[in-house]
């Protein structure tokens, strides 16, 4: 059987992850992205180039069809609302979340949500199945759009086998190449720096905290539109020299950085699904995050959970949460493997009308 992906998102956070795991199980015969990107990650594949941005007319206009035609895939999966609208053959469509219409203040332009609502709507019309990443996001759709229950399955994502607990002499490295001081509590969030991750609310709790300055907070992601209000916030709740901003970042150093840490602490509005919560898990820290959208379906009762819009409530779980058992944390985390998604997929891919 001959399967194709839209695989230019391949590099991103969340959807590109996505994109990795299932491609290194073998998934797809047929890749459209930047060859280079796609072949870390695949042999023996057909790769079509395709490097049109997301979200827009050009990626419409530029879509490859009489090369994807060529090579005859018997299903497209489009892993993500932004479907090619002209594409006849059979799709098979991911949606991770409904971000982009349930907060759309954090949108560029009024444009945006209407393109995102007229998308999700195409897609959720021409997918011979939709896939979401969580019962939230199954839920959502069927809020805000008449669709049949039974077109949607969720499948959910996994955590990496590489997500492991280390020895911190092993890791004692990231002190120095992050400026990160020794013997203070080490508070750590991994993710966007997009608005809707509610920094300025974390900030806030963090600058209440008790004893901060035996603590730091290192914030550890791609910076956006957004980044100046954070660092002003910063400086107007004098706490700049207790924030540590490391950018972007290689896996096998996030991998570290949750080893290092004490806590990790995730509080996200919303989540189609929630990656680091589970990698933080798997590392054997302790995570506090919101207990908003698919959060508590990938948190289960081994989580400390937060009103995300609560700043008081912030701040006091990250002074008296505590870790919970080992035995429950791997009985939470079996639920979730990168196997069981390509499985479940594949069975999703090949079996839809």
């Amino acid at each position: 059987m001959k399967v194709a992906i839209d695989a230019r998102m391949i590099n991103m956070s969340g959807i590109g992850t996505y994109i990795q795991n299932l491609m290194q199980y073998g998934c797809y015969n047929i890749a459209l992205g930047n060859d280079d990107e796609i072949s870390e990650f695949a042999s023996n594949i057909n790769t079509i180039n395709f490097s049109a941005p997301i979200y827009g007319i050009k990626e419409q206009m530029k879509f490859p069809y009489k090369e994807l035609k060529k090579l005859k895939p018997d299903v497209l999966h489009v892993p993500h609302y932004n479907i090619p609208i002209f594409y006849r053959g059979k799709m098979i469509v991911t949606i991770h979340d409904l971000t982009h219409l349930i907060y759309p203040e954090f949108l560029p332009n009024k444009f945006a949500k209407i393109y995102a609502k007229f998308m999700i709507w195409l897609a959720l019309k021409k997918a011979s199945k939709i896939i979401t990443v969580s019962e939230n996001t199954k839920n959502d759709i069927l809020k805000m759009y008449k669709v049949n229950p039974e077109k949607i399955e969720v499948i959910y994502n996994g955590v990496g086998e590489e997500f492991i607990k280390k020895d911190k002499k092993e890791i004692g490295y990231l002190y120095e190449k992050f400026g990160i001081p020794r013997n203070k509590k080490i508070l750590l969030y991994v993710g966007n720096l997009k608005p809707h991750k509610n920094l300025e609310r974390l900030l806030e709790a963090y600058s209440k905290i008790n004893n901060i300055e035996e603590t730091c907070l290192v914030l550890v992601g791609k910076a956006f539109a957004n980044y100046n209000k954070l660092e002003e916030k910063e400086n107007n709740l004098k706490i700049k020299k207790y924030v540590i901003h490391t950018g972007m970042v290689a896996k096998e150093e996030i991998i570290d950085l949750y080893n290092l840490a004490d806590i990790f602490i995730f509080p996200s509005l919303y989540e189609g699904f929630g990656l680091p919560v589970l990698e933080a898990l798997a590392c054997g820290t302790q995570v506090i995050c919101s207990n908003t959208s698919s959060m508590p379906e990938v948190g289960g009762n081994v989580v400390e959970y937060i009103d995300p819009l609560n700043v008081e409530d912030i701040k006091e779980k990250i002074e008296k949460s505590d870790k919970k058992s080992e035995d429950l944390i791997n009985k939470q985390l079996s639920k979730f493997s990168w196997k069981k998604t390509y499985e479940k997929t594949w069975e999703v891919i090949t079996k839809s009308d």
